[in-house]
Formats: C-alpha cells, sequence, structure tokens
C-alpha cells in the first residue's frame, strides 16, 4: 500500500508540473495571473463537491479539527496558486517552480535567524547551495537581464512558503475526516480568498472566452485530480518521502516550458536548478518529519 500511496504523490506532482505550463500558456494569452489563479481553485472546488456528493460517507465534516486543518490548507493553497501565477508572468515556468522548491532552505535560515533552530554544518552548505542556486538561476548578477523581475523572485519565494501551509495543513487535515472533505473545505477558501482579487466580470468572462477548455484543464489536473490524488496519498505517505517524490513538480514544468512553450534556460539557469532541487532533497532526507 505504502508503493501505490507514493505513486499517488508522484502522479500528483506530475499533474501540478504540467500545470505550470497550462498558466503560462494562459497568462501569455492576455489572462491576468490572479484570474488564472482564481479559475483554478474553483474549478477544483467543484471537483471537490461533485466528489463528496458521490461519496457523502466518514466525510468528518462535524469535526473542528478538520475544518481547522482544512481552512489552513485553503489559505495555503490560495497563496501557492496565486504568488505561483505571478512568479510565472514576471519570469518562467522553470524559475518559477524552482524558486517555490526552494522554500525549505528559506524556512531554515528563517528560522536560524529567530534561533528557534540549531545550526548544523550541513544545513549551512545547504543554505549556500540554495542560495548559490537561487543567483544562478535568477541571474541577478546580470544586469542586461529583463525576463526575471524581483516581484517574481518574491512571488516564487513567497509560493514556496504557502506550500509548506498547504503540505502541513493537509497532512493534519487527512486523519480527522475524507479527502473529499477535506478539499472541498480547502478550495472553498481558495475560491473565497480569490474571488475578490480577480474580479467577478474578469472571472466570469472565461466562461465565454476561446481559452475556456484550457482554463477546464488547469482546473482539472491543476486542482481536481492532483490533490484528489495527494491527499490519498499522504494518508500513507512519510511527509519526507512525499516531499521528495513530489520533484517530479518543477522537472515536469521546467521540461514543458522549454519543449512546449519555447522558453529557453542558460548552462547557469540549468545549474541553478540542479543545485536547488538536489540540495532540497539531501535537506529533506537530513531532516526527517515526524508522522501525526
Amino acid at each position: 500500500m505504502a508503493g501505490a500511496s507514493t505513486a499517488l504523490v508522484a502522479l500528483a506532482a506530475l499533474c501540478w508540473g504540467l500545470s505550470g505550463g497550462i498558466a503560462a500558456m494562459l497568462m501569455g494569452s492576455g489572462w491576468e495571473p490572479v484570474v488564472v489563479a482564481f479559475c483554478r481553485g474553483a474549478i477544483g472546488f467543484l471537483f471537490a463537491c461533485a466528489w463528496l456528493l458521490l461519496r457523502p460517507g466518514g466525510s468528518g465534516l462535524g469535526s473542528a479539527g478538520l475544518w481547522f486543518w482544512s481552512v489552513l490548507a485553503g489559505f495555503g493553497v490560495a497563496g501557492n496558486f496565486a504568488f505561483y501565477s505571478i512568479s510565472i508572468a514576471q519570469g518562467s515556468v522553470a524559475v518559477a517552480v524552482t524558486l517555490m522548491y526552494s522554500a525549505p532552505a528559506i524556512v531554515y535560515l528563517v528560522s536560524f535567524a529567530l534561533r528557534l533552530e540549531s545550526l548544523t554544518p550541513v544545513k549551512l552548505v545547504a543554505i549556500a547551495l540554495v542560495m548559490l542556486g537561487i543567483i544562478l538561476l535568477t541571474q541577478v548578477y546580470d544586469t542586461s537581464i529583463d525576463g526575471i523581475t524581483l516581484l517574481g523572485i518574491a512571488a516564487g519565494l513567497l509560493a514556496g512558503l504557502c506550500y509548506a501551509v498547504f503540505i502541513f495543513g493537509f497532512k493534519y487535515a487527512a486523519p480527522h475526516g475524507s479527502p473529499q472533505a477535506v478539499l472541498t473545505i480547502a478550495f472553498a477558501v481558495v475560491a473565497i480568498s480569490l474571488i475578490w482579487p480577480a474580479g467577478a466580470d474578469r472571472s466570469i468572462a472565461v466562461l465565454g472566452a476561446p481559452e475556456l477548455p484550457l482554463f477546464i484543464l488547469l482546473g482539472v489536473l491543476g486542482a481536481g485530480l492532483s490533490f484528489a490524488l495527494y491527499v490519498t496519498g499522504l494518508k500513507r505517505t512519510a511527509p519526507t518521502v512525499a516531499s521528495i517524490v513530489a520533484m517530479v513538480e518543477p522537472v515536469t514544468a521546467a521540461l514543458f516550458g522549454v519543449v512546449v512553450i519555447g522558453e529557453s534556460l542558460t548552462a547557469p539557469q540549468g545549474l541553478g536548478i540542479a543545485l536547488i532541487l538536489f540540495t532540497v532533497t539531501v535537506l529533506s532526507l537530513h531532516s526527517p518529519a515526524k508522522r501525526p
């Protein structure tokens, strides 16, 4: 069962990677990042609601713990969707998704600064390598490059912090109820959080747009199906294993951006991506989280 659960997490990460490329295509067609993020969450909510109506048993909707952790996860998802879309719009899919996955090292750095965690040689080297990877990836040392903005870098890192929040929320919500109940609450929070910044008029305009099939595909792959797979798989997958298997997402997103959308990566950027993904994987292995 553990192997099957890990496979579900890997499939979810694959769907997330593809959704990053689809989001980039939609924004390339002129859609604002926050509208893309809202539609992704709203379609996820419809998917989760349908699943809950079809299988209402054991939902756990009467549990306060389910509501608390699911709402927390929902805010994490909303922030992740919004900041990730902004980062893609301000840079590229590969840069945005890799910055998002550098978040664990950033969390460690903040923890050290606040003296919440002790500094070890392994963690110090890991943070230094991630910082070097970010410098190479964003090419902040080259003032002649205009493709990546400070807003894009900041949004990518914030997407990563929100990613950590929703993983944490989903992990602790899972024991209190069914996956479909957790997702319904979480995506309701996403839709409510993003409807105002997205704007009702702009969101409704999606229904008559020629890009509607792409929006539906984004919602199904990037929210509905992927999160159903992830929350189901997470019940029997250790957090450390899940974080490593989820590296399928940045690899898929980067390849989609280069092969399908035609984004380009320089040799230093490729090295930066490799450094960040390798280091975050080692960091996850070195600091295993306890199962709740």
